[in-house]
């Protein structure tokens, strides 16, 4: 599979990453339940199919995918394991309460959580979930994201991560954090459902050499070519989809034309509307790489040949 370098760093990584946040079951922001021997062979099946990255975070199941992770790594010989990025900036409380925190102690707290949840003595990438979590409780203060990026910048230091990036960051932001450290990559949301940050953030990042991976490239599923209407109406309880905007109203219309409209593109080739999906958010230069979720073995072969897609400039958009 090809690879790009990863913004300042000596990481040559696949142009799709195995994204882990489905995988950690169901909590808040869940897909439903999974099951964890279906996890585990994900992970096998992508790494043997030649991609290079997982990533993931402690949110995602409240700390279960990292723990998923962990254990699919220890059943893989040491020279065949693939690039670990993990984030911080989430944490959660004995009752599963989610908060925003980014004060030095927490994130020094959760780098050693990450690393015994997934059985490593560094990770490759480590990265600020959100600079500010749209959810975090009325009045609570978690800190200044400048403060946590200069603890980050001291666990590079120490050898407990090896890059440092940002995601869910703006323009502003990043060259807040750029003023203290550099940035290798910066993780934000890209689909041709959700184009926003064609306008400013990715012009930015070609410009001054930031890598960029980009997520939910699929629009979490939406765009893959298996979605119906129907299917959005019996998502289970437990999936973070059923309140989620972009299915909803007059996104979901836009969606599944969209999914249709790659469905042409991908049968004319012999590809799936998910590997056109994603070949649709690689067509552009500033993106390095993009991280597709996946639930089951079968899934990864869906998307896989994303990177041989061809575009034309009409579709290219």
């Amino acid at each position: 599979m090809l690879t790009a370098r990863l913004g300042d760093s000596d990481l040559q990584i696949t142009r799709i990453g195995l994204g882990a946040w489905a995988i950690g079951g169901e909590w808040l922001f869940g897909w439903g339940p999974q099951d964890d021997r279906d996890s585990i062979a994900v992970i096998r099946h992508a790494v043997e199919r030649g991609i290079n990255w997982i990533d993931t975070a402690p949110a995602y199941g409240l700390g279960h995918s990292e723990v998923i992770v962990g254990r699919a790594l220890k059943e893989m010989p040491r020279g065949e394991r693939p690039l670990v990025f993990t984030k911080c900036s989430l944490v959660w409380d004995e009752q599963g309460a989610m908060r925003h925190e980014l004060s030095p102690a927490s994130i020094r707290g959760e780098i050693e959580g990450s690393l015994r949840r997934l059985g490593l003595e560094r990770v490759d990438l480590y990265q600020i979930h959100w600079p500010r979590w749209p959810s975090s409780p009325p009045g609570h203060d978690p800190g200044r994201f400048e403060d946590a990026w200069r603890t980050m910048s001291e666990l590079q230091r120490e050898g407990k991560v090896r890059w440092l990036g940002v995601s869910n960051f703006d323009v502003a932001q990043l060259e807040a954090v750029r003023a203290i450290a550099p940035v290798t990559s910066v993780q934000p949301p890209y689909s041709a459902l959700r184009r926003d940050v064609e306008e400013t953030l990715l012009p930015y990042c070609r410009q001054h050499g930031i890598g960029v991976i980009v997520y939910s490239p699929m629009q979490s599923g939406l765009l893959s070519g298996r979605m119906t209407r129907e299917r959005v109406a019996s998502l289970p309880e437990g999936d973070w989809r059923r309140r989620a905007k972009w299915f909803q109203e007059p996104f979901l219309t836009r969606g599944l034309e969209i999914a249709e409209t790659f469905r042409a593109i991908g049968e004319r080739q012999g590809h799936s509307p998910a590997a056109v999906a994603v070949a649709w958010v690689l067509r552009h230069p500033a993106v390095t790489g993009a991280i597709v979720g996946a639930r089951r073995p079968a899934q990864v072969d869906e998307f896989i040949a994303a990177p041989a897609v061809h575009l034309s400039p009409e579709e290219r958009g």
